[in-house]
């Protein structure tokens, strides 16, 4: 059995009240509610919120909800414990899929792929991955002064991109885990049994600000 869980506070910071901006004709946490709805597998769709009008949202748009106590939502609150107020008053899942409603571009297909991919894998986690946009060996940190005397390695540095190894980032569309493990762990990333699922970059694009919105309006228009 598997449960959806979108949580979606009503702050933001680069880009205020970023859930329910409107995004091609719905609140943008309503694109990650319908991909949950319209999965193949999933029993459940809860959306957790310290917010009424986003609460008022998921209603319309057919998803459950509980409110978020306030402590639960704020800068460093964690994920974990927000999931686990969910799950402490909800009955129980198998599995709980955590869908952040910051990635429009992430429909059921992707989720019905990964849920798949998790029962092929026979794994206890899955965790959505995109290749990154640059090599990470092409990147450093600068002190004050600047210098670049050491800041790409010998070896990287006459190498073509098409030579380098590929390299993946968490792209926070998708996090899928056993219950049972995700609360004996305190989060998705467990120990062992744990498959990346790839998605291509055009969706995996994260709202974190303005111009990510507008990437997304341009995409889906």
């Amino acid at each position: 059995t598997f449960l959806v869980i979108i949580q979606a506070r009503g702050a933001s910071k680069r880009l205020p009240r970023k859930n329910i901006l409107n995004l091609c004709g719905k609140p943008l946490v309503a694109w990650s509610i319908e991909a949950g709805l319209k999965s193949k597998y999933v029993d459940r769709v809860i959306v957790s919120s310290d917010d009424d009008e986003i609460l008022k949202i998921a209603n319309k748009f057919k998803a459950d909800t509980i409110k978020r106590p306030v402590e639960l939502a704020g800068d460093t609150s964690s994920t974990f414990d927000a999931i686990s107020h969910t799950l402490n008053n909800i009955d129980s899942y198998e599995y709980v899929i955590l869908l952040q409603p910051t990635s429009p571009l992430r429909d059921n297909k992707h989720i019905d792929d990964a849920i798949e991919f998790l029962e092929e894998k026979n794994a206890d986690s899955v965790i959505s991955v995109c290749e990154t946009d640059h090599s990470p060996l092409w990147s450093n940190t600068l002190d004050d002064n600047l210098s670049m005397s050491s800041f790409i390695k010998n070896d990287v540095l006459n190498k073509r991109s098409q030579d380098l190894k590929k390299y993946y980032r968490l792209n926070g569309a998708i996090y899928i885990c056993k219950i049972d493990k995700l609360i004996q762990e305190k989060g998705f990333f467990l120990k062992k049994n744990i498959f990346a699922y790839k998605m291509n970059r055009e969706n995996s694009i994260d709202i974190d600000e303005e111009i990510d919105f507008k990437m997304c309006e341009l995409i889906l228009s």
